[in-house]
């Protein structure tokens, strides 16, 4: 007892008599001290007493799939932001491979008397996935706020970006170029946002995709090069991928093949991540409009932590294309002199850099 109180003594940066009234309940502490004090026992792990564990800490937890995509930095960045303005902590949960799953992190959050949770990306968009800790946050009434799609029976309030508008952006865009074999680099069979840019594309080519045009993978840049591989030796020109890792590995698997992007093969990616503007080409990817969703996330949160209902369906976001250099007319349209030169390629990112938005 006497090593908690220090700890928490030093932590709040008070004395360790004041600690003990707050955990006593004895007057003569202020708010903000005694709040202090009960964020500081939190931090540190330890339990609340008996009298207190009724009053939720002002943490937040903010669950990510990973950091590597950097995607998900940007939505920390975002969200974290936002939960400060409110008066709420974030504390991040990434998960890493081999390492604390998602279930473990809400428990521990749980422990932790968490006043709400933000999933960006998660278990919950997948079919197949284990979500029984979603239920338990449902069944302990935690306010909860899903960034991307979920699967149905998930009844918590959902902010996404449109994904079936993104697609038919991208396949457009091709489209307009002039290609006519165009391939689809997905996530896994059950991930819903996935399947929605299945039937998307589905429409977009008029019905009907051809399974040899369709190939999955998990999210990375290997995974990307190999799936691209794959549509490459079946005589795609065009590839539209599910994110900007998975387009960068699509780069790369051109090239390995001997071909120029976008010379002999376009690119688009989806996010807009960040230094998507200094690869080579640089890539023509789908804005997510992350500042907005972010915050649309952290203020359903907010209001369900007050105590205040909000709808729970999704929020869906409309995407953008950003045009730059990963994309160029088909060679099949080009005038003759044949492929694309690099030159081409820089002319379409410097149209991006001087603001070219291209919204299809």
């Amino acid at each position: 007892m006497t090593r908690r109180l220090a700890q928490v003594a030093k932590k709040v940066g008070v004395s360790e008599a004041t600690v003990s009234r707050v955990l006593n309940g004895k007057p003569g502490v202020s708010e903000a001290t005694r709040q202090s004090v009960l964020t500081a026992l939190d931090v540190l792990g330890y339990e609340r007493p008996t009298q207190l564990r009724g009053e939720r800490a002002r943490l937040v937890g903010l669950v990510l799939p990973e950091l590597q995509n950097p995607i998900f930095p940007a939505f920390a960045e975002v969200i974290g932001g936002a939960l400060a303005q409110q008066g709420l902590t974030p504390v991040l949960c990434t998960q890493t491979k081999g390492g604390v799953s998602e279930a473990d992190y809400v428990e521990l959050l749980l422990q932790q008397q968490v006043s709400g949770v933000v999933f960006a990306g998660g278990l919950f968009a997948q079919a197949d996935a284990p979500h029984e800790h979603y239920r338990l946050l449902a069944e302990r009434r935690i306010p909860v706020v899903l960034v991307n799609a979920a699967i149905e029976g998930l009844d918590f309030p959902c902010v996404a970006c449109d994904d079936a508008v993104a697609v038919e952006q991208s396949w457009r865009h091709l489209v307009s170029l002039g290609h006519e074999r165009i391939g689809l680099v997905l996530g896994p069979a059950d991930h819903i946002p996935s399947r929605r840019r299945l039937t998307a594309a589905a429409r977009a080519a008029g019905g009907e995709l051809p399974p040899e045009f369709v190939e999955r993978s998990m999210f990375s840049l290997e995974g990307g090069q190999a799936a691209a591989s794959r549509l490459l030796e079946r005589g795609v020109t065009g590839i539209v991928c599910a994110s900007d890792p998975l387009a960068l590995g699509a780069v790369r698997a051109a090239r390995r093949r001997g071909l120029s992007v976008p010379g002999d093969v376009s690119v688009v990616g989806y996010d807009d991540s960040a230094f998507m503007t200094c690869t080579e080409p640089p890539l023509t990817t789908v804005r997510q409009p992350i500042e907005a969703m972010g915050r649309a996330a952290v203020e359903l949160l907010a209001t369900q932590i007050d105590g205040s209902d909000v709808p729970h369906s999704e929020l869906l976001f409309e995407p953008e294309l950003v045009v730059r250099g990963s994309t160029a007319q088909a060679a099949a349209d080009r005038p003759a002199g044949g492929r694309s030169t690099a030159s081409e390629g820089r002319s379409g990112a410097s149209g991006a850099a001087a603001g070219w938005v291209a919204t299809a």
